[in-house]
């Protein structure tokens, strides 16, 4: 075992391969496209995103900041990534989706450690150091070895992606630019409505036909990302307290805030192709096309992509996986990625950049790492190697796994959002201090490769 075998070139995969090459390993990345496509990505290129174009909120004290912080003072590749594709999105983190995945697979392919390799990985080595990184959309023919691997029975969840008109057919006589209470200037074009406009398009929503599910014997949906129509069924006003909530919003033209409101972000750093916020669905496309012109603002959109429907694989990580990302059963064997159970692409780039140290580190056959206890990674590593398996559901990094304030640090300070604050700031303190030792060792090897 004299590599690294990575299979899978999405964002855990290519952060997995970039942390272990940094780190001196040789590495084999296998990326099955263009040979094979999925039902989701587009091109060829490594790191590609296939839905929102939001890495989410980057504000200060929030549990997405802390874990995006953690990866930057870890040397993300990811993250550069991001820093240097950023389109405006108020406090949240976007980027441009085809320069990132440009940046990436150009940062990838010069790398003197990284292999890419274009093909379909059907069987896992099982003697090889293998991190596999396949993502959600795992194919059939290594989703069928993965449960060999791993004794369990596949596990699954149906997510959906999110329209994108292009921004010239935006009517901007109605729409208006903001962010929510003023954060981030005016990111977002919104698209207000009054209340028979929104009762129109919520009949219409409910009555579309949707695409057909096929193969498979349930619908599990990932609550965090319902599709619109799907959400819109549990109640008249569910919208509007979800993706079409107006609160923080004022109208320029009324000077009030709107009964419902459609938010557009942009996708790229043209500024000419907007996606529609939290607007997933499955809805066959001649019907969303009908039912979404029906939002003031969108009468004319041209819908440059339409929503999509495909499941999403994940394991059973707590049964199979150590908080370190290698298999309890096969040590030279490492998960990473949504695959393991987190939801999200940050929190999937953070189980790659974990994986991707250690499986250098069993390279080199010294000891693995494993995370803080206070920090954003160590509790998505303790999550997917400790939580309940009776019902193990994927999660995106909140609060309520991170380790909590001591009774005394929880009176000293009143306010919640005061509470987090300190919360971040210590996770932090921790992860500074944890990073000091390996980065110093691994800081000839980075000047290297860059």
């Amino acid at each position: 075992m004299n590599e690294v075998i990575v299979i899978g070139g999405g964002l855990a995969g290519v952060e997995a391969a970039w942390q272990a090459a940094c780190a001196g390993a040789r590495v084999r990345l296998y990326e099955m496209r263009p040979l094979k496509q999925t039902p989701a990505h587009r091109t060829d290129k490594l790191a590609e995103i296939v839905c929102s174009n939001s890495l989410k909120s980057d504000e200060p004290g929030t549990a997405s900041y802390l874990l995006k912080e953690e990866l930057r003072r870890g040397i993300s590749l990811v993250m550069e990534a991001a820093a240097a594709t950023r389109v405006p999105a108020g406090a949240a983190l976007a980027v441009d989706r085809q320069q990132f995945a440009d940046f990436i697979t150009e940062r990838v392919e010069v790398h003197p450690n990284i292999e890419i390799v274009r093909d379909e990985v059907t069987a896992i080595p099982r003697d090889a150091i293998t991190i596999i990184a396949t993502g959600p959309l795992t194919s059939e023919a290594l989703t069928a070895e993965i449960m060999k691997l791993t004794g369990d029975d596949q596990l699954y969840f149906y997510d959906a992606i999110a329209p994108i008109v292009a921004a010239d057919s935006v009517d901007t006589s109605i729409a208006f630019r903001a962010a929510r209470y003023g954060k981030g200037g005016d990111d977002y074009l919104n698209c207000p409505l009054h209340e028979p406009q929104y009762a129109r398009f919520y009949q219409a929503l409910i009555e579309a036909n949707s695409v057909p599910l096929q193969r498979f014997e349930e619908t599990r949906w990932f609550e965090a990302c319902l599709p619109i129509e799907e959400l819109a069924r549990r109640g008249v006003d569910t919208l509007r307290y979800g993706p079409m909530k107006p609160v923080g919003l004022i109208d320029p033209h009324t000077g009030r805030e709107p009964y419902a409101v459609v938010q557009l972000r942009q996708e790229n750093l043209m500024a000419d192709a907007y996606s529609l916020v939290g607007f997933q669905n499955h809805l066959r496309y001649g019907e969303q096309a009908r039912v979404l012109r029906m939002i003031p603002a969108l009468e004319q959109a041209e819908f440059l992509q339409f929503g999509q429907i495909h499941r999403n694989t994940y394991i059973n990580a707590p049964r199979v996986l150590a908080a370190t990302m290698q298999m309890r059963a096969h040590q030279n064997i490492f998960f990473a990625g949504q695959i393991t159970g987190v939801e999200g692409y940050v929190e999937s780039v953070a189980m790659g950049w974990l994986a991707g140290r250690n499986a250098a580190l069993f390279l080199k056959g010294e000891e693995l790492l494993i995370a803080p206890p206070r920090s954003a990674i160590g509790a998505l590593a303790r999550y997917v190697s400790s939580a309940e398996t009776k019902n193990y559901q994927p999660v995106n990094i909140t609060f309520a796994l991170l380790e909590p304030l001591e009774a005394a640090q929880a009176k000293s300070v009143r306010r919640k959002r005061d509470r987090h604050l300190m919360q971040v700031e210590l996770a932090l303190k921790e992860w500074d201090e944890w990073l000091q030792g390996i980065q110093r060792e691994r800081e000839p090897v980075l000047a290297a490769a860059n």
